[in-house]
């Protein structure tokens, strides 16, 4: 099955790691790097690290909008818009 998690307490913990996170980068989402690319984008995206995954976002105001959650290993050129 492809859909079962071979380890569950890893997974909690990535997530619980993840919202801390985000939480914490919520308090001054500006300060996060700037996700260099040649494309253009309207708003910045912003990014940090969660362990081996990369979390990307943009600041909307006063909001803080998680656009993408990926596996740092990805080939980003490919997949971000």
């Amino acid at each position: 099955m492809r859909d079962v998690l071979k380890n569950p307490a890893t997974a909690e913990r990535l997530l619980d790691r993840t919202e801390a996170a985000i939480l914490e980068y919520a308090k001054a989402p500006t300060m996060a790097q700037v996700y260099k690319t040649t494309r253009s984008r309207s708003r910045p995206y912003y990014w940090f690290a969660v362990g081996n995954y990369m979390v990307f976002y943009v600041v909307i105001g006063d909001v803080m909008e998680v656009r993408r959650f990926i596996y740092g290993a990805r080939d980003l050129t490919k997949m971000l818009p």
